[in-house]
């Protein structure tokens, strides 16, 4: 049936976009496909229309037929239902899953949809009740800790990271937020005095207004971005070549503000990524931070100050991920379209991290149940969870050894994947936390040689047996793994257990540039 290409306003659209995906589709999410150039504008600012077969052409494209076509990629056991794309990113990164960046962390909803009492055509029985004590030995960034709280259940998490372990532990520690927002007001003030005698604020607001000039003459939105979707510009050519026309601008504005673009040392993380500017605000506050008394304040507003300097790397916004060589001038920015810079002050993401982070302790508080929860820091082959437990919480070991863990909920490293430590190098420069990159389980650096996956098999083989001795007998753990090398039937035979189901599932919304069909698959054990 041919569809008549009528004209809508932003607000219709919305209202289409709903009833067409039936799903909650606002006035912003199609102001960013037009700002984007997913769909092309019609009028004029305050007259903007869409055409409705554009709409129409990208829903389609992108919502049914990726699911037909992961499905012919990847299997037709692939469970569409645990992708969950019916949340939005705000819902996938809620409350305090958002207190931190973290590369390879799973969706909290993916916890919550084994861990909870609803049963399915997939989740044929309940595994977990109110009061069980849930296990995550590579606890990463602390997401099933976060979400056996919201579900009243105790949790206990081991990571070999200490960094890691800080996070996790922010995420569930019960805060006066009144001190929390007086110590915040005291270092944004005095980081505000301190910045006073500074030309960077100065520099960064004269070198936005020539960008925005020269973004608005050269990189129009959303034409710009349209056209580049359409073909009609070559990106690498034309990007290098205002790069270059920019650079005399640039260059005038760093010699009239005198700003050091490079630390005269090379040493670490913090020494090569950062300019002197950024570096001496660091400094700064970290020594603010030392001037705290309470305990848990010190910490999470030192996971505040951490979540500041990885944005303010001398990188590009698409490699903030990966990182390729430190980026000293402005450059073309294929992420956002248009001209962009490094960051010269880190004032401006602290205030907004800050506020951030705040807000979503106070939206967590509404949630949490009266539960434990700790993250240990060890390694999870040798740790003794009872012993360490004892040392942090008498009271939670003491429930541990009466009752005994009902199961596990975990994603272990993939085999050569993530250097789990590199990726918050900074935090360690800064903080002083020992490194233990060597007790990493199939990290980056071993590769996918064969050496190295029978190294993988055998550390996560170690891990189960450790933890296993604090299972109940009918236990059911849950790990959730590409296994591409069928490395998991292995594991399980080596750790006296047997997979008794996979649930195949779709992974959406990987950060990698890499955006093709990808699976996971969620392995069920039990003791044999």
């Amino acid at each position: 049936m041919m569809v008549t290409d009528e004209l809508l306003t932003i607000k219709e659209a919305s209202e289409w976009a709903t009833k067409y995906t039936r799903k909650t589709v606002t006035s912003s999410n199609i102001s960013y496909l037009i700002q984007y150039g997913r769909i092309k504008k019609i009028g004029n600012n305050g007259t903007t229309q869409v055409s409705k077969q554009d709409m129409m052409n990208y829903y389609e494209s992108y919502n049914e037929q990726r699911e037909v076509s992961w499905k012919d990629q990847l299997g037709s056991d692939l469970n569409w239902a645990l992708s969950f794309d019916q949340y939005k990113e705000a819902e996938t990164t809620k409350h305090v899953h958002r207190l931190h960046p973290y590369k390879g962390k799973f969706i909290p909803q993916l916890v919550e949809y084994f861990l909870d009492n609803h049963i399915d055509d997939f989740k044929t029985e309940t595994y977990f009740q109110k009061g069980d004590i849930v296990l995550d030995p590579f606890s990463g960034s602390g997401t099933t800790m976060v979400q056996a709280c919201e579900l009243e259940m105790n949790a206990i998490s081991i990571d070999v990271s200490a960094f890691n372990a800080l996070i996790g532990n922010c995420k569930v520690i019960k805060y006066d937020l009144i001190d929390v927002q007086n110590v915040v007001n005291r270092i944004s003030k005095a980081l505000k005095i301190f910045l006073a005698n500074s030309h960077t604020l100065e520099f960064e607001t004269k070198l936005l207004q020539e960008l925005s000039k020269f973004n608005n003459k050269y990189f129009p939105v959303p034409d710009y971005k349209y056209r580049l979707r359409q073909g009609e510009i070559n990106e690498v050519k034309y990007g290098a070549e205002k790069e270059q026309e920019f650079l005399p601008v640039y260059n005038k504005l760093v010699q009239e503000y005198n700003i050091n673009l490079r630390q005269n040392k090379a040493g670490n993380f913090l020494d090569k990524w950062y300019s002197q500017h950024i570096r001496e605000e660091i400094e700064f506050v970290f020594d603010e931070i030392k001037k705290i008394k309470n305990t848990d304040t010190t910490k999470i507003i030192s996971v505040i100050l951490s979540r500041t300097i990885r944005s303010c790397r001398a990188t590009t916004h698409a490699d903030l991920a990966t990182l390729v060589e430190p980026v000293t001038t402005a450059y073309y920015c294929a992420k956002h379209g248009k001209m962009c810079k490094p960051l010269f002050s880190i004032l401006k993401w602290w205030e907004t991290y800050s506020k951030d982070t705040i807000k979503r302790l106070a939206q967590f508080d509404k949630l949490r149940t009266k539960t434990f929860q700790t993250c240990l820091t060890g390694d999870s082959r040798t740790i003794d969870i009872i012993a360490e437990l004892k040392k942090k919480n008498p009271a939670f070991a003491e429930l541990v050894e009466k009752q005994k863990i009902k199961g596990i909920f975990s994603s272990p490293p993939y085999v050569g994947l993530i250097d789990y430590h590199e990726q918050h190098a900074y935090a360690y420069d800064l903080f002083g936390f020992e490194r233990k990159d060597d007790l990493e389980i199939g990290p980056l650096f071993k590769g996918q040689t064969k050496e190295a996956k029978q190294s993988y098999i055998q550390g996560i083989s170690d891990v189960l047996n450790n933890c296993k001795k604090n299972l109940v007998d009918n236990y059911d753990i849950f790990l959730v793994a590409n296994d591409k090398y069928n490395m998991y039937p292995t594991i399980a035979e080596n750790a006296g257990m047997k997979i008794v189901n996979q649930f195949k599932r779709p992974v959406l919304n990987r950060t990698e540039k890499d955006k093709g069909a990808y699976s996971e698959i969620i392995f069920h054990f039990k003791s044999e």
